[in-house]
């Protein structure tokens, strides 16, 4: 910001000051003191500075005007009136349209702007993130001085040097002196360009620009919209892959707020019922690598529904050529979060059984997920896996009945790491390691 030089004009001013009152019949004390009067304009520059030039309009001069001569009720009503008409023309900037949008008003346009009254504008603008929190509370409390102790009201009343400077810095720093506007992102364009087709690189680039540069609550907004696209049957592929592929932009770094919203946008599907959105709901998160928000019970249905459906797959004729998806199914779950306690002997007697293959032998091509999923196996689950021999189970009886599946079973005991092995079954892995 460049320097403000005010002119030296307090020593021409003071005695016409004295000369008028004087005139008039009104004590001297009507308007700000000789002191006040010069404490305030020697501190005016500093804060004038704060402003940016193509801000210091006509209103600026007023108010200078006003504190030479001591009118610090008319000065603090001129910056006032500069500042309301700077967050107008911010909330302007953003775009009205996608205000619109925000508020779900039917409509808003610069004459409802207009109309707004100021505690309306400073929560709008906060709303759109225009202004901080902070901002919104120091210039809340200068709405409320500007009601009772400006020109423009009748006063309770008065203020003094020091308290105008006050006024006038928090107008300069939070209405005046933000250069930084995000821009709203239009969502109705955003979501015709989402259905319309599938996204080029260089369109995704730019909505996620877009989504990046406008403030937190719109982004929310964005988020939820995106996961409803992704959950809705009705919604094309196209626009589903273009849903998810922005979304994934986002999710590494979604806030505590954005997760709470989207949970609770899932957790309505369940509510109503809605079983078709509620699966694609739960994909979306899975996609995303959220699965460990939506709670130990549906983590459990999605690993135990895996499990099930590779087993079928395993104990059909043709398992050797389509277990690997449903193998790589699994170990895509279990990578992603650590399956709940209700689950696992389910987890482990699936994949321990579908890895010792059965008398046939084995399908080749699904060992390397099996192989990871076991190392990745928790203590807890290595000891279930180390008691399977015990159990009685169809791995148990193979166990017993094929020494194939003997030699299978001792090479995946091989992959566990010793030190995740229980000491109470410690023994049993001695022995099948001999």
């Amino acid at each position: 910001m460049s320097d403000v030089n005010l002119p030296a004009v307090i020593g021409s001013t003071l005695p016409v000051l004295d000369q008028l009152t004087k005139a008039l019949d009104v004590p001297r004390d009507v308007l700000a003191s000789d002191e006040e009067i010069q404490t305030a304009w020697n501190n005016l520059p500093g804060v004038l500075k704060k402003i940016p030039p193509a801000l210091r309009t006509e209103g600026m001069a007023r108010m200078c005007v006003a504190v030479s001569s001591g009118l610090f009720d008319s000065a603090i009503n001129y910056i006032w009136n500069s500042s309301v008409i700077e967050l107008r023309d911010k909330v302007k900037r953003f775009g009205l349209p996608v205000v619109t949008q925000i508020t779900g008003k039917a409509s808003f346009d610069e004459e409802a702007l207009v109309d707004l009254k100021d505690a309306e504008l400073l929560a709008l603008c906060l709303k759109l993130n225009l202004i901080t929190e902070d901002g919104f509370f120091f210039l809340d409390q200068c709405r409320d001085i500007r009601n009772n102790f400006s020109a423009a009201h009748p006063v309770v009343g008065k203020i003094d040097d020091h308290e105008f400077i006050g006024f006038t810095n928090r107008c300069a720093k939070y209405a005046l002196g933000n250069e930084q506007n995000p821009v709203g992102v239009d969502l109705s364009a955003f979501m015709i360009a989402i259905k319309s087709g599938k996204f080029s690189e260089e369109q995704k680039d730019q909505w996620t620009h877009r989504i990046q540069k406008t403030h937190e609550a719109q982004q929310y907004l964005i988020f939820g919209s995106l996961h409803g696209i992704y959950s809705d049957p009705s919604s094309n592929e196209e626009a589903r892959v273009n849903a998810l592929s922005i979304a994934a932009e986002f999710a590494p770094h979604f806030t505590p707020k954005a997760q709470s919203d989207l949970i609770n946008r899932h957790h309505d599907y369940i509510a109503k019922g809605d079983e078709r959105r509620h699966k694609a709901s739960q994909q979306f998160f899975e996609k995303l690598g959220m699965l460990a928000l939506l709670g130990e019970h549906e983590v459990h249905a999605l690993v135990s529904n895996a499990c099930k459906r590779l087993f079928g797959v395993h104990q059909s004729y043709d398992n050797f050529y389509n277990e690997p998806p449903f193998a790589e199914r699994l170990l895509q779950l279990t990578q992603q979060v650590a399956a709940p306690d209700t689950v696992k002997q389910e987890l482990v007697e699936t994949v321990v059984t579908a890895a010792t293959g059965n008398q046939y032998g084995v399908s080749n091509a699904a060992i390397p997920s099996y192989q990871k999923m076991i190392k990745g196996f928790s203590p807890g689950e290595v000891e279930i896996m180390l008691n399977l021999p015990q159990a009685n189970g169809i791995i148990g009886a193979r166990l017993k009945a094929y020494s194939s599946c003997r030699s299978r079973f001792k090479e995946l005991v091989k992959l566990i790491d010793p030190s995740s092995v229980p000491s109470k079954v410690a023994s049993a892995y001695g022995f099948w390691t001999k």
